[in-house]
């Protein structure tokens, strides 16, 4: 079978040499003719991954509540813009608007709802979803075309689909990691000839064993960046959630997921999900280089337990059979679970405001 995006990737490194891993990674997911997010039905069962909202609606309302309690905290403010990036099928943004309707009549009508989403159809998937609110929502091609004023922001999933640069340690120190081709004509990686600043590095180069890869985000900064100064200068809280680690590491993370199988990354350009696991220590940093209050970092499970995740899936179970009380308890777990691998563990949760407020579930003490 044909794979026309490997064909268009083929024929630009016969061209032009081998292409960065940022450029790879951006041409899967966002060639305008056959990127995964231009071409597949991404989310569900019948898609290659299912994200945390589409779990159960226990995720959605969890994060309602806290960015009910965040606006609460910054004094109530009327006329609150209320956003998402990414928003998927526009689930999540379904789920916190009934807690924030439901808790927060005040905010619910005064806020204005905004959806940053680049895929048309996606945008007609979303309209569905919210019909309920029809008349409060907007959506934006960017996030710089948001309203000016406060913001209460949610971004789940955002980050991992943001492009890295990966170096590879080689005999010469670490090179930028390419995609070029093998004998064969199939993509392989290979070391390029650009080194990295070893300031950046997590320990000392010479420390790290040959083919030893280490993963950076410029895009992914430049991205917490224009959040942090839309915070400073509107004031509000932002709730990002995704995978990836509390401090900066070396380690390969780029991976594929297709039809809910990990897939290798150069095997279905445009076919499959690539993403990498988040840098969190990295994002924490850009926060306060931005002079953003970082409220806290947790692990989704503990965060979302504290928000109340127990107590709401008994009230949601309360009454309902066995099958139904048994599947809320498997969505829990799958949501909140600790261990190797489980979403409780493996994805971070980490909120920053500005002015400073404090947010439960977080400690006083930012990490």
């Amino acid at each position: 079978m044909t794979n026309p995006l490997a064909d268009k990737i083929k024929a630009l490194i016969r061209t032009n040499g081998p292409i960065s891993v940022t450029d790879y990674f951006s041409l899967c997911l966002a060639d305008p003719e056959h990127g995964y997010y231009r071409v597949r039905e991404p989310f569900g069962r019948a898609g290659d991954f299912t994200t945390a909202p589409e779990i159960s609606q226990l995720f959605g309302e969890m994060i309602g509540i806290f960015l009910v309690h965040a606006w609460q905290q910054h004094g109530s403010p009327a006329n609150a813009i209320l956003a998402e990036i990414g928003p998927g099928r526009g689930t999540m943004m379904s789920d916190m608007l009934r807690v924030v309707r439901r808790l927060a009549p005040a905010l619910y009508q005064s806020a204005s709802i905004h959806l940053v989403e680049t895929s048309d159809r996606l945008r007609e998937v979303q309209a569905e979803t919210l019909a309920a609110h029809e008349g409060k929502v907007r959506w934006h091609q960017s996030f710089d075309t948001l309203p000016a004023g406060f913001l209460l922001l949610a971004a789940n999933e955002l980050f991992d689909a943001i492009p890295i640069r990966q170096f590879v340690r080689t005999a010469q120190g670490f090179r930028e990691r390419m995609v070029g081709l093998d004998a064969d004509d199939r993509l392989t990686f290979a070391a390029g000839v650009a080194g990295i600043d070893p300031s950046l590095l997590p320990s000392p180069p010479q420390s790290a064993a040959e083919g030893t890869i280490f993963e950076i985000a410029p895009a992914r900064d430049a991205v917490m960046a224009a959040m942090c100064e839309r915070l400073r200068t509107g004031g509000g809280t932002a709730v990002i959630i995704d995978y990836g680690h509390l401090s900066t590491g070396y380690g390969d993370t780029l991976q594929a997921v297709r039809n809910h199988r990990y897939d290798p990354p150069l095997a279905n350009p445009g076919r499959a999900d690539l993403t990498s696991h988040v840098d969190f220590e990295q994002l924490v940093s850009r926060a306060k280089a931005e002079g953003v209050h970082v409220n806290g970092l947790a692990h989704q499970g503990d965060f979302l337990v504290a928000l109340g995740l127990l107590e709401r899936a008994a009230a949601l179970g309360r009454d309902k059979d066995a099958a139904t009380q048994e599947r809320i308890r498997d969505d829990v777990e799958r949501l909140a679970g600790s261990g190797a691998g489980k979403m409780g563990e493996l994805f971070k949760v980490l909120a920053v405001s500005s002015p400073e407020v404090a947010l439960a579930p977080f400690r006083k003490k930012a990490p």
